[in-house]
């Protein structure tokens, strides 16, 4: 079955970087737009950047806008969230998802599989 796998999150002080990849199998993955979300303790997970198929669009939650880059590389089939400016507020479970059918491409409804997710931590 299709696996997502989501590795590079830590902890990290206020300010600090971290840069969390995600590998996608047994999936075709240029059919599918890519997408991180978050969810922190007692929060609904939220939308934060997606990626289309190609990496020509690109789009950010007002949250993480201008600190996150999300990028993908087809031909290793990973997308990458490049998070700099680290705030306590990004603290949470950060989960990729593939979707192969997209509207607005924020939603956690319009994702088909989804990873196991990796801890984000920011120190104040």
């Amino acid at each position: 079955q299709v696996q997502l796998v989501e590795s590079g999150g830590g902890l990290v002080q206020a300010g600090g970087s971290l840069r969390l990849s995600c590998a996608a199998s047994r999936l075709t993955f240029t059919a599918y737009t890519m997408g991180w979300f978050r969810q922190a303790p007692g929060k609904e997970r939220e939308f934060a950047a997606y990626i289309s198929w190609n990496g020509g669009n690109t789009y950010y939650a007002d949250s993480v806008k201008a600190r996150f880059t999300i990028s993908r590389d087809n031909a290793k089939n990973t997308v990458y969230l490049q998070m700099n400016s680290l705030k306590p507020e990004d603290t949470a479970v950060y989960y990729c998802a593939a979707a192969g059918r997209i509207s607005t491409a924020t939603a956690t409804y319009e994702y088909d599989y989804w990873g196991q997710g990796t801890q984000v931590t920011v120190s104040s």
